[in-house]
């Protein structure tokens, strides 16, 4: 018997749970696909979340030749054959005689397409660019950091979130009244929340748990069932769901918390597991700025050699590395100034728009805009005591606000007191 996940799934867009940004009445991709014609993109978002199952939805609907490839076992050569195949198909469907029966624009579908090397993203390029095939990439990971530039610029890319607690409820409504096996055994539900909560947004691990408890005969689903069978079955899921995103939580908070002990171990789960190095030592470096910061500006440093050593001498001594830098920025002083900082002033940019400029502020490149007081008055603050000297930065509007807010830091405390020696008591009066 197929699993659970794959008797369940969806094989057109009324079946379709979640993803309504998307997919729902005069969305973006609904909108293509009513069009028929959909063009190169990548959807990126956390594991069973429909990835898969919406690309096969547009080939099936579109009734394109439709083809897939792993990016964790394919090559080159594989990606050349499917392309010298759609080749063929569209130089059929060129004749009109063979147009119903072979339609042009075949789909390649790439799961986990971040884990591709750059020689295999670039064999797709021309295929892409000329279209002879539409890419359609599925990943997990930030398309910015793994996609290479010229592949991405020639694909949208498309945004897929964890699916909410209403999207869970209705995937469970399917299962107890539309699967055959399912509706043989009665199920009742009296109670969803460990459920939900186990799942994380995930339908595979959703519908992987209602699969482990009623394989084990039970037919009354609640907490306690639930809480009980995922403890006494903790591989019953996959690592890429809750451990993936859970055990990166705990890792993180555990260097926020300056627990050197918890973030090893958690560090540790994720390399027993099978994590991806380069998932980790990424979040190492937002670490580093986010929670770390300027109280010690050298843990950013520290962070980034961390993952240049991993990107050179590879797997398993990579794990070193990773321990050096995850124990010294969970052991170094902490600080978010700089994070609260650029936030706050974002939020001030939102709420007052555009603001001009001050003049003396300005480029002044031509005649005119010197004629207009572009960069008049403006002191170059290498010429005075200090390189520094009192001046105007903000626009008129926003004279006297601050975003940076010093922290308990001996760093920070030291930036703070230049500051005022330099500013004094001024800064906020000019």
């Amino acid at each position: 018997m197929l699993p659970l996940a794959e008797r369940l799934r969806p094989k057109n867009l009324n079946q379709y749970i979640g993803q309504k940004h998307l997919v729902g009445d005069g969305a973006i991709l609904n909108q293509m696909i009513k069009n028929g014609n959909i063009s190169s993109f990548i959807l990126w978002g956390p594991p069973g979340v429909g990835k898969t199952t919406l690309a096969r939805i547009i080939a099936h609907t579109l009734e394109r030749p439709f083809y897939t490839l792993s990016a964790v076992t394919s090559g080159v050569k594989e990606v050349r054959d499917i392309i010298d195949k759609a080749k063929r198909a569209n130089n059929l469907a060129s004749n009109a005689l063979f147009k119903e029966e072979h339609p042009s624009n075949a789909i390649l579908f790439i799961d986990e397409i971040h884990r591709f090397s750059k020689s295999q993203q670039d064999s797709l390029l021309g295929a892409v660019e000329e279209g002879i095939i539409t890419l359609i990439g599925a990943t997990t990971e930030n398309p910015s950091f793994e996609v290479i530039t010229p592949l991405l610029s020639r694909c949208q890319v498309y945004v897929l979130k964890p699916l909410e607690k209403e999207d869970l409820l209705a995937l469970l409504e399917r299962v107890i009244t539309e699967d055959d096996h399912i509706k043989q055994l009665n199920i009742v539900v009296k109670e969803t929340e460990s459920l939900l909560r186990y799942s994380g947004g995930d339908a595979r691990k959703f519908l992987n748990i209602i699969e482990l408890v009623t394989n084990a005969g039970i037919t009354t689903i609640d907490n306690q069932t639930i809480v009980e069978q995922l403890q006494q079955n903790p591989t019953a899921y996959d690592k890429d769901g809750e451990l993936h995103y859970d055990i990166i939580s705990a890792f993180i908070k555990s260097i926020r918390g300056s627990d050197p002990d918890a973030a090893i171990y958690w560090l540790a789960r994720m390399v027993a597991a099978g994590e991806d190095p380069k998932f980790i030592a990424r979040r190492l470096v937002i670490s580093a700025t986010e929670d770390i910061g300027l109280a010690n500006p050298n843990a950013l440093l520290v962070a980034n050699a961390c993952f240049d050593t991993l990107t050179k001498i590879g797997w398993p001594e990579g794990r070193i590395p990773l321990a050096m830098a995850t124990i010294y920025l969970a052991t170094s002083q902490k600080s978010n100034s700089a994070y609260m900082a650029i936030n706050d002033a974002l939020e001030w940019v939102e709420k007052t728009g555009n603001l001009p400029v001050p003049l003396h502020l300005r480029n002044a490149p031509t005649k005119l805009m010197q004629e207009l007081g572009y960069s008049a008055d403006y002191l170059y603050a290498h010429d005075f005591q200090n390189h520094f000297v009192k001046q105007q930065f903000l626009p008129d509007q926003m004279v006297g606000k601050q975003f940076w807010i010093a922290q308990g830091s001996p760093q920070e405390q030291k930036m703070n007191e230049w500051m005022k020696f330099l500013w004094g008591d001024d800064k906020n009066k000019l």
